[in-house]
């Protein structure tokens, strides 16, 4: 009777110390993700906030005097873009889903650590450029990043500020799954006109949530 108790008595600190371990390991993430989420939001403050003032910069009409005579000069060629980093990585847009309330930077990188920190620009012409671009993001439970893309339905609205300041509004039209290994979405032909294809992972890895959406 007295090793039974003693026996129950180890499995239940056993059973308690596995229930501590779980439960910090999820304050942890938590804890983690929302720190990132919060860093995320402010970058993109940052990097709006720039942007904006590059492409106000870049319209400004200098008036020279020359020989008696005003000339208005326009500032033209490529637009200066602002060089805003996020955990390394050079940030080259935003992303907004006000439905999902994502608020994240875009940054261009092959590395797989680039999409532990930020959504990622995988394929395509550019952002807010003609043809389509894929964006790709992690599904965290949590919701952070994608987590909530299954959520989204056609006539949601999605936004992208690229590095110039053009901020465009798309709108979501075709929402599906499909395996790993497809990569169609991708070189779609837009017919010239500027589309962007989210993708992420479900709860399946082996399968991708890939949602597509238009300039509106």
């Amino acid at each position: 009777m007295k090793k039974g108790r003693k026996i129950f008595s180890i499995l239940l600190a056993i059973v308690l110390i596995i229930t501590i371990v779980l439960l910090v390991f999820l304050v942890y993430k938590y804890i983690s993700n929302y720190i990132l989420t919060k860093e995320a939001s402010q970058i993109v403050d940052e990097f709006e906030n720039s942007v904006i003032t590059v492409a106000i910069d870049d319209e400004n009409i200098n008036v020279t005097q020359t020989e008696g005579k005003q000339q208005n000069t326009i500032n033209s060629g490529n637009k200066t873009s602002s060089k805003i980093k996020h955990k390394g990585y050079d940030v080259i847009g935003s992303i907004q889903i006000p439905k999902t309330k994502v608020k994240y930077p875009i940054v261009n990188s092959s590395e797989p650590a680039a999409m532990d920190v930020a959504i990622v620009m995988l394929y395509g012409a550019g952002l807010n450029k003609e043809g389509n671009t894929v964006i790709v993001g992690h599904n965290y439970r949590n919701g952070g990043f994608f987590g909530n893309n299954k959520k989204l339905q056609n006539g949601d609205k999605i936004y992208i500020t690229d590095e110039t300041g053009n901020k465009v509004e798309y709108v979501i039209y075709n929402k599906y799954t499909t395996t790993d290994s497809d990569f169609s979405y991708a070189t779609r032909n837009t017919e010239g006109k500027r589309e962007i294809s989210l993708s992420t992972c479900t709860s399946d890895s082996s399968t991708r949530l890939v949602i597509w959406a238009k300039e509106n």
